[in-house]
């Protein structure tokens, strides 16, 4: 089954200022020559996605004009939004215009996540949607005590809750919920929750997998962090942990389902 892909990509990215004031915050670059979206779209490429719909919105303009109507053999559609106006409506502007099921992905997400892999599952399930979720990370280190005497320290463990992942799978046949009147203006609020409370979302996830939301400054500097010598690959990435006279050595990470 032919499936496209879509980016909401018309954020302000307004908690990076000030390098969002003359860039999108989709275009902001995690290496060299290697912004947000790029990433992004690869990442549908290596998923036998050939075609996606960028919604776009503030300094759109300089995002169409990197790209054209073609990224690396990905055919781009530009749907623009004058002003901010929710996901809710950027989606429906954007699945009115398709009929067939969708990976829908938030522009700011920097992800190890195998969308190929995410893809053959939620086909196969039966809910409407499917929802990628990560495990929560404590923002800070975690103490430990019992009976007032310290445990341990903890250094941001992880919590045993999920949140979203920002990415989706929706199928045809939950475009109508897209429809709906509501008073709220994001998918989170609307679509989402109306899907749930009839039983017809799902999650997927992966465990041990790079994922990183870009919604600060020092989550742009985690990310650039992480791919300070790392490369991407179809079947995962590949980092240099060690290269000196002597030696060079490579980790390499295959993505899940990949087989060696």
């Amino acid at each position: 089954m032919t499936v496209k892909g879509v980016i909401l990509a018309g954020g302000h990215g307004k908690r990076l200022r000030p390098l969002t004031e003359n860039t999108p915050k989709v275009l902001l670059e995690i290496k060299d020559s290697y912004s947000i979206l790029e990433k992004q779209l690869q990442d549908f490429k290596y998923a036998g996605i050939n075609e996606v719909y960028l919604l776009i919105g503030h300094l759109g303009d300089q995002i169409e004009e990197k790209f054209g109507k073609e990224f690396n053999q990905v055919k781009l559609t530009y749907l623009k939004e004058e002003k901010p106006l929710g996901t809710l409506w950027a989606l429906r502007n954007a699945l009115q215009q398709l009929d067939q099921d969708v990976v829908v992905r938030n522009g700011d997400i920097v992800t190890d996540f195998n969308i190929k892999e995410l893809i053959k599952n939620a086909q196969k399930a039966e809910e409407l949607i499917t929802i990628t979720v990560t495990e929560m990370q404590s923002p800070f280190g975690v103490v430990e005590f019992h009976d007032k005497k310290i445990v341990s320290f903890k250094e941001k463990p992880y919590l045993g809750l999920f949140i979203n992942a920002g990415i989706y799978y929706i199928k045809t046949g939950a475009f109508e919920y897209f429809e709906r009147d509501y008073e709220k203006k994001e998918i989170e609020q609307t679509v989402f929750i109306d899907l749930v409370e009839e039983r017809k979302a799902g999650v997927y996830s992966e465990e041990d997998t790079f994922w990183r939301s870009i919604d600060s400054i020092k989550d742009l500097e985690a990310a650039r962090e992480e791919y300070a010598n790392k490369e991407d690959k179809p079947w995962g990435y590949e980092k240099i942990v060690v290269n000196n006279e002597k030696y060079l050595v490579k980790e390499l990470y295959l993505k899940k389902g990949i087989k060696t």
